[in-house]
């Protein structure tokens, strides 16, 4: 064995890893259609108006305002429609003194027309239409260029690409964008009783679950997750591992990491980089190293899934929205009592997992071996380190997942 010469706090842990990383600087074209959430490298300037034409803004006729002073329902204004117009069909004919055009919503108005009476304030007997209210101009139509005006700034570089912001440069005509590329991280467990799920498992070994909540939080944060294959407890083969992961962004390990003589993966990241710091203040997940190989962030995350997922959340996610540009992760934060006394490590920041079970958090946490820990909860409570004891109808802050 060899111990933990010391750790340090989470604050300090949190400061080294945002120190050394940067956002990214690559750039790529991709597909619209695939676009949400991903960052824009660019300005979106509107190369024509939108819409391109004015339009009608509800089902009805297209009118000379002026035609219809003074129409009510006890002294209707007649006008004789001259033609019908539908979405995708330019109109033919002009409107004339007299006359109106019957125009679908979204329809080109016609030219002379300055306002739409909707259907239900008319009556139409053949090509007479009686107008039961008198239109303003302006009335019911869109203007050309009232949305977008050709020339303008739509989204700015930056911008992250929500469902409308999608919309928005499918209007302008586009069908690729110009985003900033999305990190990829490197996954890689490792450990001789690791197998991957699917395969028989022989006396002594577990399923490997670590690959797969790691690879969810990545995908859930703006990184593309690419998985590689388990490697064993040989300085040999995790050497090997660690050359193939090179090739990514950030490299996430998990196990190898604490004080045993099998836990290798911090001997492989002195030997190809430098090691940040070893070790943190918190529990679940003390046994956790950052550092750099070949410019590459690397995160030694424990091996006990509580512990891994725990720290993906509190440490790797910040890393990756800022790799790829993405604002701060907006945390769903609500204050209610603790259903039941919770005891706590006093030289350590304790991340408690709780359920929400009629308005009070129920403590959830098993242990950092046990994945329900964080299945079967709803969020977690931070529990400062110097505090042993936190009882039951304590208000507590939960932050939910």
């Amino acid at each position: 064995m060899r111990p933990f010469e010391s750790t340090i706090p989470l604050t300090r842990a949190q400061d080294i890893i945002a120190a050394a990383a940067a956002p990214l600087d690559r750039v790529e074209t991709v597909a619209l259609r695939t676009a949400r959430g991903r960052v824009l490298a660019g300005d979106v300037m509107a190369p024509a108006d939108v819409p391109p034409f004015s339009r009608a803004a509800m089902d009805g006729y297209a009118v000379r305002a002026a035609d219809t002073a003074g129409a009510t329902r006890g002294t209707p204004v007649r006008l004789r429609c001259i033609e019908q117009i539908y979405t995708g069909q330019m109109p033919v004919q002009a409107v004339a003194a007299g006359l109106c055009s019957e125009v679908a919503t979204g329809a080109p108005m016609p030219e002379g027309a300055d306002a739409v009476v909707m259907v239900e304030e008319t009556a139409a007997d053949g090509d007479a239409v009686q107008f039961f209210a008198a239109a303003t101009a302006g009335q019911n139509i869109g203007r050309q260029g009232q949305d977008i005006r050709r020339g303008q700034l739509v989204l700015p570089a930056g911008a992250v690409l929500t469902a409308s912001r999608v919309g928005a440069i499918a209007a302008l005509g586009h069908t690729e964008v110009r985003v900033y590329a999305s990190p990829r991280v490197a996954i890689l467990s490792t450990g001789n009783e690791v197998v991957e799920p699917g395969e028989p498992l022989a006396p002594g070994q577990i399923y490997d679950i670590n690959s797969y909540t790691l690879a969810a939080v990545v995908a859930e944060h703006g990184g593309v997750p690419v998985i590689h294959r388990t490697a064993v407890d040989t300085i040999e083969d995790l050497s090997r591992a660690v050359d193939e992961c090179l090739a990514e962004d950030v490299l996430v390990f998990s196990g190898g990491s604490s004080v045993g003589t099998r836990d290798l993966m911090l001997d492989v990241i002195r030997a190809k980089g430098e090691v940040l710091f070893h070790g943190i203040a918190v529990k679940p997940g003390k046994p956790t190293a950052f550092g750099r190989i070949g410019g590459k962030l690397a995160f030694g995350m424990p091996g006990y899934p509580t512990s891994c997922l725990t720290n993906a959340y509190v440490l790797v996610v910040p890393v990756l929205r800022r790799l790829a540009r993405l604002p701060a992760q907006s945390i769903r934060v609500e204050r209610m009592p603790l259903a039941a006394r919770v005891n706590s490590t006093p030289d350590r920041h304790q991340f408690y997992t709780v359920r929400v079970e009629q308005g009070r958090a129920q403590p959830a946490f098993k242990a950092s071996g046990d994945i329900t820990s964080m299945s079967q909860a709803d969020g977690y409570i931070e529990i400062d380190a110097g505090t042993t004891v936190v009882e039951a109808g304590t208000l507590v802050d939960v932050k939910f997942f």
